[in-house]
């Protein structure tokens, strides 16, 4: 335990201060999230070669460990009678853009000649969202590490254009706040990119964009109950001599992390927990959440992109071109008394 510590403090320090002046950085130009700063910190850091290869063990920790534990806690900023609120309407609106692009991405994946593992990585990132969902389902179904670390840079490059390119979209389509919100929330990857590009646009875009996502989030767990239920049924029919290292590996049918979210919003949906508290869960949650993009960040390098080749970037184009249109059109057709 002292040493897996020793081994991550370096880099939980070099996070820590990126994100320190992710916020002064926020404090000083309000209109620049401190998620949005802290990310551009790292990659801009981990690009220009200024972090040390002994922070690597930690801030792999923070993209990974410390990001599953701020999704956690966004649990608590959700409550069942939140997602109500968005209707019938809306809530088939999300069910469509996920189905879309879900199963579409696989589609042009095949079409493009990219492998399967890739395609339902990409897909389950840009459906649900982003590193974390890829992350729940490479566990699901034993994913390749190679697959992930694509998909995450697939995800995490274009979710990071949508905190840019959205906004300005937005305003171009004389977009509501309301419905920008929707829109965000249904179309960009990562919750912490939802949260910025609907902060970009106005502090009014947030809560519906917050909703709309942490519904989507919320289809996660049945969408990587299914496909790992899928892959224990079939390692049951391989050949033991075929895998000789694959049966004593187990399958979790429901991550664990995205067990703890679902607790999380019963528990804010109770009404249990006082203002401050939840005030207080939030700052923590924000927190996190910086620490792991900054560790996103980091590990998202130029020349590692360029390793991808033509093929996989296009399907990163065309996946998120096809989620944009998919969530864009949708969210028009929810009618709003606003």
């Amino acid at each position: 335990m002292i040493k897996k510590a020793t081994l991550v403090a370096p880099g939980l320090a070099v996070a820590g201060v990126a994100v320190f002046w992710g916020f002064v950085v926020s404090w000083q130009w309000t209109s620049v999230s401190p998620l949005t700063a802290s990310l551009l910190i790292g990659a801009i850091a981990g690009n220009l070669g200024l972090i040390p290869s002994v922070c690597e063990s930690g801030l792999k920790f923070v993209s990974r460990h410390v990001l599953r534990a701020g999704i956690v806690l966004l649990g608590f900023q959700l409550s069942f009678s939140e997602v109500s609120h968005l209707g019938s309407r809306g809530f088939l609106a999300v069910i469509s853009v996920v189905t879309v692009t879900f199963f579409g991405t696989q589609y042009i994946a095949r079409l493009l000649g990219v492998s399967p593992g890739l395609g339902l990585l990409t897909a389950t990132g840009y459906s649900i969202c982003g590193v974390s969902a890829i992350s729940a389902m490479t566990g699901a179904v034993d994913g390749d590490e190679d697959d992930a670390t694509y998909a995450i840079a697939l995800v995490t490059l274009f979710g990071s254009i949508s905190i840019f390119a959205l906004p300005a979209l937005g305003h171009l389509m004389n977009m509501g706040n309301v419905r920008f919100g929707m829109w965000a929330g249904s179309s960009v990857h990562d919750v912490a990119q939802v949260v910025a590009t609907a902060t970009t646009y106005s502090h009014q875009s947030l809560a519906p964009a917050v909703v709309v996502k942490l519904t989507r989030v919320i289809l996660l767990a049945p969408l990587v109950a299914v496909y790992g239920y899928r892959h224990s049924q079939s390692k049951k029919h391989e050949e033991p001599h075929e895998h000789p290292h694959t049966g004593a590996q187990r399958v979790s049918l429901l991550p664990m992390f995205i067990a703890f979210f679902l607790i999380a919003v019963s528990v804010r949906t109770t009404g249990a927990l006082s203002t401050d508290t939840l005030s207080n869960l939030k700052h923590i949650e924000k927190t996190f959440l910086a620490l792991a993009l900054v560790g996103l960040g980091a590990g998202v390098k130029i020349k590692k992109l360029r390793l991808l080749g033509s093929r996989p970037i296009i399907l990163g184009v065309c996946s998120w071109a096809l989620v944009l249109a998919t969530s864009v059109i949708t969210v028009r057709l929810i009618p709003l008394n606003l």
